[in-house]
């Protein structure tokens, strides 16, 4: 079949986040087919509007747009009407329904997910206690963490940690390297750990295209135990059976993308909150809360 080409238009009075978002969820389900981009974002004036409207009429297709000024709007929709492309507000039809699900109208408030309030302040703190505590750094500060993720090296621990910490989530992590002791923090945790785990042929293979970076300056790098097939699978054994023996949930993420094991890791840390809820005699209303800190 031969690879088709569509133009597609997002346009934004924000970030345009919450528009690659959806665009990138949908497009997934469409194989053999070439989509062309064109993001338009901080769209809040007329002067901006002209641009995208100018941009569109030389190269028409499918309009996803999310502006909050009824003037931007409409003068957005008439072009779209008068070139012959579909355009649509992406929002519109959720809003409506939470308008009538809560029975009060909407505030036309353009940017209104990245406001500087707690919520944004609390995953910048949170993204200061990745940076802090990465990779084994400051286990004293284990008994402030949210979570804490083990596993082998290059087992996805690190941009785990930095995908939960804009999420609000302190998320510390620790290696498990054979031989090396674990920080004592750990004996008894104060929050949730999780072991992260890879198969033995991924492993390796992200670990010799790891050396391969580092000795991207012409020097050859000896293959150690680091890619040995026999040492990485006594390793990768090795923190298992620790897992095991601690009572630590496991998440292969061979085949899961960051989002995957984030959202995993998350469910994981309800779980252990439902548990001590329920050893406490009581079961916490929302368990994501412990972690979120809110409704999520």
């Amino acid at each position: 079949m031969a690879t088709r080409t569509t133009n597609l238009h997002l346009v934004s009075d924000s970030t345009g986040e919450t528009l690659n978002s959806i665009a990138r969820a949908a497009l997934s389900r469409f194989e053999g087919h070439h989509v062309i981009h064109h993001r338009w974002s901080l769209v809040r004036s007329r002067l901006n509007l002209d641009r995208v409207l100018e941009g569109i009429e030389h190269e028409p297709g499918l309009v996803l747009f999310t502006l909050v000024d009824q003037s931007l709007r409409m003068a957005l929709e008439e072009t779209c009407g008068r070139v012959g492309v579909t355009c649509l507000s992406v929002l519109d039809p959720v809003v409506n329904l939470m308008q009538q699900e809560i029975g009060t109208p909407a505030v036309s408030k353009r940017a209104a997910q990245h406001v500087m309030d707690a919520d944004y302040f609390r995953r910048i703190d949170a993204m200061h206690y990745v940076l802090a505590h990465d990779d084994g750094q400051g286990t004293a500060g284990i008994a402030n963490a949210d979570v804490v993720l083990v596993g082998v090296s290059r087992s996805s621990k690190t941009p785990t940690c930095f995908y939960l910490a804009n999420r609000g989530v302190k998320a510390a992590n620790v290696p498990l390297v054979p031989g090396a002791s674990l920080p004592i923090e750990l004996d008894q945790p104060p929050c949730p750990v999780v072991g992260l785990t890879i198969e033995v042929g991924a492993l390796i293979d992200i670990r010799r295209h790891r050396l391969k970076i580092i000795g991207a300056g012409g020097v050859r790098l000896p293959e150690t135990d680091y890619v040995n097939i026999d040492a990485v699978k006594a390793e990768i054994l090795m923190a298992r059976r620790l897992c095991s023996q601690r009572g630590w949930p496991v998440i292969d993420v061979t085949r899961r993308s960051i989002e995957e094991t984030a959202a995993t890791v998350l469910q994981q840390v309800e779980l252990w909150h439902q548990k001590r809820g329920l050893a406490m005699g009581h079961a916490p209303e929302d368990p994501a809360a412990h972690v979120l800190g809110r409704h999520d």
